[in-house]
């Protein structure tokens, strides 16, 4: 018997509607859900341990996985399963993680897992913007000590039009593609990218995601209030102890602020912070250390921060001495690497990057396979963040969660100014040398100076700028240029790129309940103040892209040739092309136009002469005379009735130039009237009706002999037979007698 179910139905407002329902799948998971819109089915599971980890923090995992049979289709490799995740799965977990892990309490450390899936696949439905919604229903179901019901939703505009959750068509035609984690009081989490967008605009299409998600939240707290909403568990808190607590802060904030309001650099400062804290445990016998460590540890730090916050709020100034809306130095420099194809250092501060640039053909292209999207990305950005970067030495295990996330938002911000007819792949690789406060905003600047370095031809340079915010009561205070300590003792941090005109991409995580857009609207426009002194600073090093790739990069020209030609210039298996590449040095790449089914010959070569033998070699292969037109031809071949002929404007393109068209007095021998290697002139009359072969000749273009008489035309027999020739048939009759 199929169990009870319970269902809510959120309304998008366009006939589009998403189904939470439960009962039915995976019953011994504390709580779960299947979301649903249209065919796209996700099953949402949550998990937590009743006992604590012995950890400081809250060991939360989601995990976010698209089954490849969702969409009908077999995961690619040699294994036939699905593996590790994707860097789109990837990017999905951060945006559920980001949201999720502020609203289980602080001292929650219990092992937790939210796994999402996506089980059935409609092509008209993105299912990452669901994927929040799904988390936090599976949440409300359970017993988890968890603050509020959230959701997430992809905001779009479309003919100044607000889209939630947009198809991938709409998207495709819309100026901004915005994620958006919000409780129903207020909105936590913003990533996307937008075209050149205004802050006011920003502002108002987190506004217009926010009104959808409030509607989610309810519907998720209707869900649970129809199951039962269960009691949250009992956990075991973290030790508290006032006393010990007032204590250290007697002994910590003092310090803390003299060292901070010093303005001192991030080592030095580190150094001195650390003396204070073994002070503080100087302070208590080796029984009370054992004891209390764990706590001294947590009040000092809440005093140091505390100490910090305050500095900056009463007397605007910051750790390394700076006002609020002071960035720090800066120096660039591009072309620093001599063999890539285009490189920048970009260093603000106390924080570094190397940015590299290489050019391919779209066989370089990244391909993306998902169940949920199939493509490529012409452009792409590669983000590495090594521990020497922080002076630390700790494990290398491939490429983290942080670092796909942080090139992703680079790309984002960089892809808009690459023009579509720009015929490269381009990959960029950002290396992060020096990191103390937003490395992938120091990636996006030595991102844009590498692009301008390698010639790609930007529509505007782009900057990008961290921001934080601190806000105590009625006071608060925007801080431009980050910090890495910065980052996590403030209310709000955000990243925000662009050119001069505009927004191109954001990054923002809030932890401050009901922040106003008012100061939203003022923090992104200080933000707007700091982006344009960095890129001032770029331009100041490379004002415009180099009008041409460096000698050593590739050039890439692009042909377009009829789609009959594509066979000739391949070749059988492959011979003419593999050939031609030999012979050339190049990288010939041909794509079908899936439109006009055209051939798209892209040429990437060193070597300008290697190009020019390809093009010539796709010239003669699609070379197509015109009737009544003069060529220049050569003799390749001698034959009894005529000579093969070569255009020299196509080599390899061969006619026959019969004897009766050599000359106009009669010819007995073809080489009474040319040779081997004779060049001149023939006219092309086309497709001769009579013998249905391309017909040219050289007496059309000489003039007729003084009394030259045209020949009579055969007359024509009508006799059965049709007019066949019967010469000589007599005679062969004749000689088979005899025999």
């Amino acid at each position: 018997m199929i169990p009870k179910t319970y269902k809510e139905v959120i309304d998008l407002g366009d006939g589009r509607e998403i189904s939470i329902e439960t009962g039915k799948l995976a019953k011994q998971a504390h709580g779960s859900v299947v979301v649903q819109s249209g065919k796209c089915m996700m099953l949402c599971t949550v998990v937590s341990n009743y006992h604590s980890a012995d950890v400081d923090f809250l060991p939360l995992t989601v995990d976010y996985r698209e089954k490849f049979a969702a969409a009908g289709r077999y995961p690619g490799g040699f294994f036939k399963r699905e593996a590790r995740p994707s860097d789109g799965e990837v990017l999905t977990m951060r945006l559920v993680d980001r949201v999720l892990r502020p609203l289980f309490p602080k001292d929650y450390h219990a092992e937790t897992q939210v796994m999402i899936q996506l089980m059935s696949h409609d092509e008209n439905v993105m299912p990452d913007a669901m994927a929040g919604l799904a988390a936090s229903a599976a949440i409300q179901l359970s017993d988890f000590p968890f603050e509020c019901a959230i959701s997430e939703v992809r905001v779009a505009r479309v003919d100044g039009e607000f889209i939630i959750n947009p198809t991938r068509e709409q998207l495709a035609q819309s100026d901004i593609d915005m994620m958006v984690g919000a409780s129903a009081d207020s909105v936590m989490m913003v990533e996307g990218e937008m075209d050149e967008i205004s802050e006011e605009e920003m502002a108002d299409a987190i506004k217009a995601a926010h009104e959808a998600i409030k509607v989610q939240c309810a519907a998720q707290l209707r869900l649970a209030e129809a199951v039962g909403k269960k009691e949250v568990r009992e956990y075991d808190p973290e030790d508290n102890d006032e006393a010990l607590e007032q204590k250290i802060h007697d002994m910590v904030y003092d310090k803390t602020y003299a060292i901070a309001k010093a303005g001192s650099a991030k080592h030095e400062r580190g150094q001195a912070f650390s003396e204070i804290k073994e002070e503080v445990f100087a302070s208590f016998s080796e029984e009370e250390q054992d004891e209390l460590g764990k706590l001294i540890h947590k009040y000092v730090a809440k005093a140091q921060k505390k100490a910090i916050r305050d500095l900056t709020l009463n007397e605007g100034l910051r750790l390394d001495g700076r006002k609020t809306d002071e960035v720090r130095p800066i120096w660039c420099e591009v072309d620093y690497l001599p063999s890539t194809h285009g490189s920048a250092i970009f260093t603000r501060g106390e924080t570094q990057a190397l940015a590299t640039v290489t050019l391919g053909t779209s066989r370089d292209a990244n391909i993306i396979d998902m169940p949920s999207y199939e493509g490529e990305e012409r452009f792409y950005l590669h983000y590495n963040f090594p521990p020497f970067s922080t002076g630390e030495a700790r494990p290398i295990r491939g490429t983290s969660r942080r670092e796909v996330g942080h090139g992703n938002l680079a790309q984002r911000a960089l892809k808009g100014m690459i023009p579509d007819d720009f015929p490269y792949t381009v990959r960029v690789v950002s290396e992060v040398l020096e990191s103390n406060g937003s490395s992938s905003m120091a990636t996006v600047c030595s991102g844009t100076m590498a692009l301008m370095d390698a010639g790609v031809a930007m529509t505007k340079p782009v900057s990008g700028i961290a921001m934080g915010l601190i806000s105590e009561g009625d006071k608060y205070a925007v801080l431009s240029d980050i910090l890495g300590d910065e980052d996590h003792l403030g209310d709000m941090d955000f990243k925000v790129t662009g050119t001069a005109d505009g927004i191109t991409a954001c990054q923002m995580d809030i932890k401050i309940k009901g922040l106003s857009y008012e100061i939203l609207v003022n923090a992104l426009k200080q933000a707007r103040d700091g982006r344009l002194h960095i890129l001032s600073k770029l331009t100041d090093t490379i004002a415009q892209p180099n009008e041409t790739v460096k000698p050593h990069a590739p050039k890439m020209v692009t042909e377009i040739i009829p789609n009959e030609y594509i066979g000739a210039l391949i070749g059988p298996g492959g011979k003419v092309i593999q050939e031609l590449q030999k012979e050339t040095g190049t990288t010939i790449v041909i794509n079908e136009d899936p439109v006009t089914e055209e051939g798209i010959v892209e040429i990437l070569g060193t070597d300008q002469d290697g190009i020019d033998a390809v093009l010539a070699k796709i010239a003669s292969i699609t070379f197509k005379p015109d009737v009544g037109s003069v060529y220049e031809v050569k003799v390749i071949k001698i034959l009894d009735f005529g000579a093969v002929v070569e255009y020299l404007e196509a080599p390899g393109n061969e006619v026959l130039l019969h004897v009766s068209e050599l000359a106009w007095e009669r010819t007995e021998n073809v080489t009474d009237v040319v040779n081997m290697g004779d060049v001149f002139d023939v006219k092309y009359f086309g497709i001769d009706k009579r013998t249905r072969k391309e017909k040219v000749s050289r007496k059309a273009l000489l003039p007729k002999p003084e009394g030259y008489v045209e020949r009579k035309p055969r007359e024509r027999d009508d006799r059965k037979g049709g007019g066949r020739d019967n010469r000589n048939r007599d005679n062969r009759r004749d000689r088979k007698d005899r025999n």
